[in-house]
């Protein structure tokens, strides 16, 4: 099967089995943005442009901590990107939508609470609680608003705060990502002791977006490229035999997990597309991470192994108690990943897997 096709499936098994109601449906939306807009099928494409029009003022608030949410997420943005470079063409009442919502929010997120290293936190939970998380939903929105609106500052402050996240979260030792400060117990100083699968997708994304979508003359681009290549040479040290990466990375008797795994992809592949790793070293590693990934979807496009939940797991923030956590079929946080790392494969040629 194509791997589009396949994206196409799994966005609508999605939809008959979640109401899209928090953040993990918007990822399956910006999957499903970037899946539709390298499908040639105009009914699909406009699906999703439907999907995503239906923010912010169709379906009330979006469950979440941050403004982005209500917009409709990155794939809001990244429509109205895609509109701006002519890659699609969003109808005239759909694209003011498109662009004033993008613009609000935005500016929305600019203005939104900070910790007091100036990394974008949420009243909800307290000044000073972070979590890597936030990467892949501040620094793709607030890039590709930028690009679209021609806005330098959204396209800084997106930068930006996925430097910070990493300069923060880093664990110099192996060069991963653990995943939130300030959830622990008792302890409101202390950052996890995880290197948690997803959580370093999350991190991954938004390197990946930075590479793939900045121009090369951005004040950002080579700090972005320089720290994408040490944190993908960091990954691919603790992928599998079998091309998976696990739900602790720094455990090999772990057990696989398909979000992080995916997501993981989904930045691989940036990389290798926009020729930043031209190492045949990378290409296989993406080819096998691929191939294994299969293996977790059934042929009802059911996704399996994704970790449920998980933000610092039972205020421990010990790996044990990630470790503890037993994946559920289906789990929300799944299709969004998969669906990028599907899209991502089609754009590095593997037409059929």
């Amino acid at each position: 099967m194509k791997p589009l096709d396949m994206a196409q499936n799994l966005v609508l098994r999605n939809q008959k089995m979640h109401v899209p109601s928090q953040y993990y449906g918007l990822l399956m939306f910006y999957g499903a943005a970037q899946a539709a807009a390298e499908l040639e099928s105009p009914r699909f494409l406009k699906k999703v442009i439907g999907f995503l029009d239906a923010y912010p003022d169709k379906t009330g608030q979006m469950v979440g901590n941050f403004d982005s949410y209500t917009a409709g997420g990155n794939g809001k943005a990244y429509f109205t990107y895609l509109d701006k470079i002519g890659k699609i063409t969003l109808a005239k009442d759909v694209k003011e939508r498109f662009y004033a919502a993008t613009r609000e929010y935005a500016d929305k997120t600019l203005a939104a609470p900070k910790s007091a290293d100036g990394i974008l936190t949420s009243a909800k939970v307290g000044p000073d609680k972070v979590w890597i998380d936030v990467v892949t939903c501040v620094t793709p929105f607030m890039l590709f608003a930028g690009l679209a609106l021609d806005n330098e500052a959204y396209v800084d402050f997106g930068a930006e705060q996925c430097f910070l996240m990493y300069e923060l979260f880093l664990d110099k030792e192996n060069g991963l990502l653990h995943q939130c400060r300030g959830f622990v117990t008792g302890k409101p100083e202390a950052i996890s002791k995880d290197h948690w699968s997803r959580g370093n997708g999350w991190g991954y994304v938004g390197f990946a977006d930075l590479i793939s979508y900045l121009p090369k003359t951005s004040r950002h681009f080579e700090k972005a490229r320089n720290e994408y290549v040490k944190f993908t040479d960091a990954l691919l040290k603790v992928q599998t035999d079998g091309g998976m990466w696990n739900q602790e990375l720094t455990d090999k008797d772990a057990w696989h997990e398909t979000s992080g795994t995916a997501l993981i992809l989904y930045g691989l592949g940036a990389g290798i597309r926009r020729g930043i790793l031209k190492d045949e070293r990378y290409k296989k590693a993406f080819q096998k991470g691929i191939n294994a990934l299969l293996g977790f979807i059934d042929n009802d496009f059911a996704t399996y192994n994704s970790c449920p939940g998980c933000l610092c797991p039972k205020r421990t923030g010990e790996i044990a108690e990630y470790l503890a956590l037993v994946p559920p079929k289906d789990e929300v946080h799944s299709y969004g990943a998969f669906i990028l790392a599907l899209t991502e494969a089609h754009r590095n040629g593997m037409e059929e897997i």
